[in-house]
C-alpha cells in the first residue's frame, strides 16, 4: 500500500502535469458514477490528504481516490493507448485539452462528489503528518495513546488516529525509537517525538524522492522492514516477523529483539 510520502509525491507530480487542463472528454468506469460528465471542467489542482488524492476542478467537484496495493495514475502523451491487458482494469480516463489523457488504472476506491463535500470520504481521517498544522503532532499522540491496550503498531496505522503512516514506516520509526510493536499504545512514552520524527522523514522523502513512479511503491535500504531472519544492522540479532494472519491488525509485522525489547 502507498505510505503518504508517495502519495503526496503522485499528487504533486499530477498536479504540476494537469493543473489548469480542461477536460475535454470523460469516462468513469463505475457503477455509481458511471453517468457522470466532467467535460467542460478545468482542473484545479491535485492534493493529498493522508492516503487519500482528491482532484478539483472550477466546477465544485472532486475525483477521489485511493491507490491501496494496485492503483495508478498516469498521464498519456497525444495518441497514446493503454495496453489491451490493461484495458479491463481502466476506472477512469479524461481526455485533456492538449491531446493528453488523465488514466486511472485499478483504482480499489473512486469516487466523483462535491468538493464541498470531501469530509464524506477523508473526514474521518487523523492528523495528516504531511499537513501544514503543527499542532497536529500533539493531537495524533493523543489519538494514539487513547488506543489504551491496542498494539503500538495496530495504532500508528490506524488512519483516524494519525494519518499518512503505512506499515513501512511504522514499524521502521519504532526500531529507530526502540519501542516493540506489541506493546500497548496507552503505555508507550515519548509518542509525539516519534510522530515529530515521523513527519521530519516524511518530509524529507517527499522532497528528496521526485522520480517515484504513480503506483507509489518504493524500495529503499530498511532496518526491519522485510528483513525477517536477517541479522539486525545494529546488533546483528536475526529479525523476528510474524505474518499477517497473526496479527490483530492484518499486516506482516517485524522488528528486532533486542533493540525492540518486550
Amino acid at each position: 500500500m502507498a505510505e503518504g510520502d508517495s502519495v503526496a509525491r503522485i499528487a504533486a507530480r499530477l498536479d504540476a502535469a494537469t493543473s489548469g487542463a480542461v477536460i475535454v472528454h470523460s469516462d468513469v468506469r463505475h457503477p455509481r458514477f458511471a453517468t457522470v460528465d466532467l467535460a467542460g471542467q478545468r482542473i484545479l489542482e491535485w492534493r493529498a490528504r493522508g492516503k487519500h488524492l482528491l482532484s478539483r476542478t472550477d466546477a465544485g467537484v472532486t475525483v477521489h481516490s485511493h491507490l491501496r496495493m494496485t492503483g495508478s495514475w498516469s498521464v498519456l502523451r497525444p495518441h497514446k493507448r493503454l495496453p489491451a491487458r490493461v484495458l479491463p482494469q481502466l476506472r477512469i480516463a479524461l481526455r485533456l485539452d492538449d491531446g493528453r489523457t488523465l488514466v486511472g488504472v485499478a483504482l480499489p476506491v473512486l469516487t466523483v462528489l462535491r468538493t464541498s463535500d470531501e469530509h464524506a470520504v477523508v473526514g474521518h481521517l487523523g492528523p495528516d503528518l504531511l499537513g501544514p498544522d503543527t499542532d497536529s503532532i500533539a493531537v495524533a499522540a493523543a489519538r494514539v495513546a487513547a488506543a489504551g491496550g491496542e498494539a503500538v503498531v495496530a495504532a500508528l496505522l490506524d488512519q483516524r488516529r494519525v494519518a499518512g503512516l503505512g506499515n513501512m514506516w511504522a514499524q521502521e520509526l519504532l526500531f529507530l525509537h526502540g519501542v516493540n510493536p506489541w506493546r500497548h499504545a496507552g503505555g508507550v512514552d515519548g509518542l509525539e517525538t516519534l510522530l515529530t520524527d515521523a513527519r521530519r522523514r516524511l518530509r524529507h522523502a517527499v522532497r528528496e524522492n521526485p522520480s517515484q513512479n504513480t503506483t507509489g511503491r518504493r524500495s529503499p535500504r530498511h532496518w526491519v522492514y522485510g528483513r525477517a531472519r536477517r541479522p539486525c544492522l545494529r546488533c546483528g540479532t536475526p529479525i523476528a516477523f510474524r505474518p499477517a494472519e497473526r496479527t490483530s491488525h492484518g499486516r506482516e509485522t517485524w522488528w528486532c529483539p533486542v533493540c525492540q525489547p518486550d
